[in-house]
């Protein structure tokens, strides 16, 4: 998987794969639904000041511009800038001109304290060694009565088939420890509570299906398998009949691969 917190000037080929990503991911259903949910939650009004934390293409700081109107703001924050760029040429494009985009970090977020009435942010703090100094930033820029949105994966919860179970485990396991924050959705109401802020009791999930050609075809499948190996998590055979197992099953139709996503909610005391 791709850490876009972490892309540099790749050149305009690297650029344009993460766009694509970003793209797909965006149309998938799971990712549809929680987003929707989690944007109903939060409640944008004509007027505030909405936040898109690691906003990438700009397409959810678009829907915020949208809520809050000509009165309002829409502000992502993305460290990348060619994503910034294809935010900017998007929003110029739609004619959102209430919609910009700044540099910044997650846990130095460029807003002066209390100023920001709503703020989401999806499928970041896997990336980040330390997601609690993001999340209390987050609660700094929120004014009283704000509201927050997290949204983002949980890898513990990641389903593979075919293939043995303790063979996948151990995969996993490989994959795991080249993450930063791997069981993020676990901890994201009690670093939300951490932060002095009142979390919602419902919390919204979805499971990602990920097509599993796309996951062969992309390479993704056998990189993972070669990087197992390397770290000592699978031997050379284990993985040579995992990747054709699966492949298999890919091309017949029949694997499944998946993970989990949670969305929670938080409000900032009045």
């Amino acid at each position: 998987m791709f850490n876009k917190d972490r892309i540099g000037e790749g050149g305009d080929a690297r650029l344009a794969a993460l766009v694509q990503t970003l793209d797909v991911q965006a149309e998938q259903p799971a990712v549809v639904r929680l987003r929707a949910w989690s944007l109903a939650a939060l409640d944008p009004r004509p007027g505030e000041t909405a936040v898109d934390v690691g906003s990438g293409t700009g397409s959810e700081v678009l829907r915020l511009a949208e809520l809050v109107g000509q009165s309002g703001r829409a502000i992502g924050v993305e460290p990348n800038p060619g994503l910034r760029g294809v935010a900017q040429e998007r929003a110029a494009s739609a004619g959102a001109t209430t919609a910009s985009f700044v540099e910044g970090e997650a846990a130095a977020l460029p807003l002066d304290d209390g100023s920001v009435d709503v703020l989401r942010c999806e499928r970041v703090l896997q990336h980040l060694d330390d997601p609690q100094a993001a999340v209390d930033d987050f609660a700094r820029v929120l004014r009283p009565g704000g509201r927050v949105a997290i949204l983002d994966s949980d890898w513990g919860t990641v389903v593979t088939h075919p293939g043995d179970p303790q063979l996948l485990r151990r995969y996993a396991e490989s994959n795991w420890s080249r993450m930063a924050n791997p069981f993020s959705g676990r901890h994201l109401a009690n670093q939300l509570r951490s932060a002095g802020l009142d979390v919602d009791p419902d919390i919204g999930s979805s499971a990602l299906i990920m097509p599993p050609l796309a996951v062969v075809n992309g390479g993704l499948l056998r990189a993972n398998a070669e990087a197992a190996v390397a770290d000592g998590h699978l031997t050379r055979e284990e993985v040579e009949g995992l990747v054709a197992e699966v492949t298999a099953a890919a091309e017949a139709g029949t694997a499944f691969i998946s993970v989990t996503m949670f969305a929670v909610v938080a409000r900032k005391p009045a």
